[in-house]
């Protein structure tokens, strides 16, 4: 049986239909689940957290090569199917809760014996933001974060400071992490087929933060500022968001030979750490 008849068969016997509210789309590419896989580099030193795992997919793979799969699924239909599925692999562990609500700092203290954390899904489109900040702002012990996201926020998530699709998730991604593109999935691999196509992305986090800044909050409240209102200059941002008034904004752009007229998406990662720090000391 392939992937599209397993698929179907475990819709059909758990009268299942993909769930809109959650972002339901089923994956039906075995090409696709073992390059995410082996991009990880899954193996037995491995816990995998594996978010949102649907009917179970990708965890089956997860948990050949895993030394432990944790999967937190929100919707309790689901968790039906994983459990008649899994229940007997010694390896798997199963949460019914939201992502965002999880203590992931318990849950990885509680399995500290495993020497990486990595993790691995084919996460929901409408929370992929809000998940990815929180894995890198809690500052979690991982290894790598390997998951498949809607094709546009793919590239503005693994752009570069200052390229075509930049956003204000671009600095934090670039902060905290190495990103790359690893594979282009096509909207006909999935069942319900979204109206998007995706990406897998991987994101190997650093040891420590690409530069150095005195204060990380402000350094990241400024980005933000900046990127509320991305189509005036910087200057206008960050003095309508009341970081400063426009005078002294001016003269701290002089002083960092930065352009006056730069937009916040020109600016690299380490000129937003050279503001946070000229910021900080006037302070």
């Amino acid at each position: 049986m392939n992937l599209i008849q397993e698929t179907k068969f475990i819709l059909k016997k758990y009268n299942i239909t993909a769930n809109k509210n959650y972002g339901q789309n089923f994956l039906i590419d075995e090409n696709t689940v073992n390059t995410i896989v082996e991009e990880a580099q899954v193996c037995k030193e491995d816990l995998i957290i594996e978010i949102g795992p649907g009917l179970g997919t990708l965890t089956s793979l997860l948990l050949q090569n895993a030394g432990k799969v944790i999967c937190i699924e929100l919707d309790s239909k689901m968790i039906t199917v994983l459990k008649d599925r899994f229940s007997l692999y010694e390896n798997f562990e199963l949460i019914n809760d939201d992502i965002l609500k999880v203590d992931l700092k318990r849950l990885l203290h509680e399995n500290s014996n495993f020497k990486n954390v990595k993790v691995v899904a084919n996460l929901p489109y409408y929370i992929t933001t809000p998940i990815i900040m929180k894995l890198l702002e809690q500052k979690l012990n991982l290894k790598s974060i390997t998951v498949m996201v809607q094709k546009e926020v793919a590239e503005r998530l693994a752009e570069q400071p200052g390229g075509k699709e930049t956003g204000a998730i671009t600095y934090t991604i670039n902060y905290y992490t190495n990103p790359k593109i690893i594979l282009d999935v096509s909207k006909d691999c999935f069942v319900p087929s979204p109206k998007v196509d995706s990406s897998v992305l991987h994101l190997l986090i650093l040891e420590n933060p690409k530069i150095n800044v005195s204060d990380e909050k402000l350094f990241f409240k400024i980005i933000k500022s900046a990127f509320l209102q991305k189509r005036k200059t910087l200057i206008n941002s960050l003095s309508n968001s009341g970081i400063a008034n426009k005078g002294f904004l001016e003269k701290m752009l002089n002083d960092l030979k930065i352009n006056t007229k730069a937009r916040a998406e020109q600016l690299t990662l380490e000129q937003f750490g050279e503001i946070s720090d000229y910021i900080t000391k006037i302070a």
